[in-house]
């Protein structure tokens, strides 16, 4: 599938990602000491709704926009606070109206402290052009014109010791699957500590199954698999769910999405069968 961040921004996906990010840095805070957070395949940042490619999907309708419109239950809006903050801040300090939808980068920097480093990778000279602007001015962030799964294995271990990897490939080539498996595989034995987040789309909940069980073989001590659906997986074309591998869960993170995840199945759900789970991954 094409998964190019321009046309999806804002929808059920990049919500679940991004509340779910925001949790795990907000987690990274609860320590003194400084961490690193690297964006293998960070995109351009920051995503303008009225663009040609949001106007085209206008996929961010079903997703960010119904958490705009909408009051939220008082444990709900705690959890999605961070988050929430973070797209607030990238138009003017509200949520109303939205016109810009920040990625990763964007939400990743505006929780970070004075003293932790944000390391952004992305190949695509457009996107890279378009980040690199975004932090021009921005001491604690480096943009790299570099692979991200080079970066798996060049940046890694972080001299911080200390580190979240998010790692959100476009799944435009076939195989991409098997890469984010041997590419954890690899930045494990580097970084064994390291907060991985891995996403990925549901489209055949087959494929997937084969993609648990591939990193069940990994051996991983700490994993937990996070996922939505926004309908029932009976047509294999459409982007029917996502979700997230997190290896070193920080502490309470899993309580948290126990609670959060299902909320959002069934505020952004498309159709019958909309769920969350949230569950370790055995290990083989």
């Amino acid at each position: 599938m094409n998964y190019r961040h321009a046309f999806h921004a804002g929808n059920f996906a990049d919500v679940m990602k991004h509340a779910v990010l925001a949790l795990v840095i907000e987690r990274m805070k609860g320590k003194d000491k400084p961490f690193r957070v690297i964006d293998t395949h960070a995109g351009a940042g920051l995503y303008d709704l009225a663009g040609a490619e949001a106007q085209r999907t206008e996929e961010w309708r079903e997703g960010i926009g119904r958490l705009d419109a909408t009051r939220l239950p008082t444990d709900i809006e705690a959890l999605l606070a961070p988050y929430l903050a973070a797209v607030a801040a990238a138009n003017g300090g509200a949520l109303s109206p939205l016109t810009r939808y920040p990625g990763s980068p964007l939400v990743a920097r505006h929780l970070m402290r004075p003293g932790d480093q944000l390391v952004l990778c992305e190949r695509h000279p457009d996107e890279h052009q378009k980040l690199a602007a975004l932090f021009a001015r921005d001491g604690q962030t480096k943009v790299m014109d570099l692979d991200g799964w080079t970066a798996l294995k060049s940046l890694l271990p972080p001299k911080e010791r200390r580190g979240v990897v998010l790692v959100d490939p476009p799944y435009e080539q076939p195989g991409e699957l098997e890469r984010v498996t041997a590419g954890l595989a690899d930045a494990s034995r580097r970084f064994a500590t390291g907060v991985y987040l891995l996403w990925y789309p549901i489209k055949d909940p087959k494929r997937i199954r084969s993609f648990h069980a591939r990193l069940g073989d990994l051996g991983l001590d700490k994993v937990l698999l996070a996922e939505i659906m926004i309908r029932r997986a009976a047509n294999p074309d459409l982007l029917n769910g996502a979700g997230l591998v997190i290896v070193n869960p920080p502490f309470q993170l899993e309580e948290a999405s126990q609670r959060l995840l299902p909320f959002l199945a069934e505020r952004m759900a498309a159709g019958p069968g909309a769920a969350a789970r949230v569950e370790r991954l055995s290990a083989d």
